[in-house]
């Protein structure tokens, strides 16, 4: 009975230890916060990082699946900036035009997801190249249709930022529930456990009938919808698309994904894991904001992460 018991708990730390180590930072990362600033506790500061933790959440939820299934998606930050000043171009002040701009703008990042995956399937190009390459068509054309802000937004738009429900910000109670949702989906739809069967081993997975193409075709369309919608977020902070706000999304959507111990090669990891560590980065970067440093040192910050999570998971897979 204690070696099945021991055997249980080394399998529950083997597959959720970096989750662990996670919610072990974010204690150590509140208690510096505490230290920092009286403020820190305050129950504003605390919705201001839940509302700033949406953005990075979407795109990031998206970018997990196509990591899971051993490809990235670098095209989500141009895709936000072009779907950005479409939206509010689109709009532009017309409260009747919100609802087609949302779907217009929707509608493009599925298909932009669509081209990704149809590139990497039939033309057997590396994900990595396919989405760079169309990263870099989409910020050409974001610019092509505006140099600067474009269109306004109605009143009442910034409800999805700034608004509550039941007393937390809408847009956190959206993303958890997004969340929760593609979990379940994972782990618990047939279609789901294909996404992790792929990266795998994506040709095992071929050999016993499993639908890549299709699988594929789903996660990149997933990865641009959540792109486009995470637009639509920022849209409804600042009130009008900007064509850069997107910009740095491409590094910060994969930041959380292997922090949250979902492996580049595919295979392993899951959404759990991504959203804690997107709650880490916003947590981190809101110690950063009360100890006075410098959003270029955050990004700095950001990118060590990456690489030490990244050199740490390749070690233990590695040693496995």
């Amino acid at each position: 009975m204690t070696v099945i018991r021991t055997r249980a708990q080394s399998e529950f730390l083997r597959r959720n230890g970096s989750q662990i180590i996670v919610v072990g930072l974010l204690v150590v990362l509140a208690i510096v916060g505490v230290l920092v600033s009286d403020r820190f506790a305050s129950v504003n500061n605390i919705m201001n990082i839940l509302e700033q933790s949406v953005t990075l959440a979407i795109v990031s939820l998206g970018q997990t699946l196509t990591v899971l299934t051993g490809g990235i998606d670098l095209s989500v930050g141009s895709l936000i900036s072009l779907a950005s000043v479409l939206l509010s171009g689109i709009t532009n002040g017309d409260p009747a035009m919100v609802f087609p701009a949302i779907m217009i703008v929707l509608a493009l990042g599925i298909c932009v997801g669509l081209l990704n995956a149809a590139a990497v399937i039939w033309l057997k190009v590396h994900p990595l190249i396919v989405t760079l390459g169309m990263g870099a068509a989409l910020q050409g054309v974001t610019l092509l249709y505006t140099m600067g802000p474009a269109g306004k937004m109605p009143l009442g738009f910034d409800v999805l930022a700034y608004g509550r429900f039941l007393g937390l910000p809408v847009g956190a109670v959206i993303t958890v529930a997004l969340f929760l949702g593609t979990a379940f989906f994972l782990r618990y739809a047939r279609f789901g456990r294909y996404v992790y069967a792929i990266g795998d081993d994506a040709v095992g997975a071929q050999l016993m009938g499993l639908p890549r193409a299709k699988v594929l075709l789903f996660v990149y369309a997933f990865s641009g919808f959540m792109a486009a919608l995470t637009a639509i977020f920022l849209v409804s902070r600042f009130g009008v698309g900007q064509p850069y706000t997107g910009a740095n999304f491409t590094l910060t959507s994969i930041t959380p994904v292997v922090v949250g111990g979902t492996l580049l090669a595919g295979g392993r990891g899951g959404v759990i894991g991504t959203l804690l560590g997107v709650y880490l980065v916003s947590l981190l970067n809101n110690v950063l904001n009360y100890m006075d440093i410098s959003s270029h040192y955050q990004l700095i910050v950001q990118g060590l992460i990456v690489i030490i999570a990244v050199s740490v998971y390749v070690e233990k897979k590695r040693k496995l």
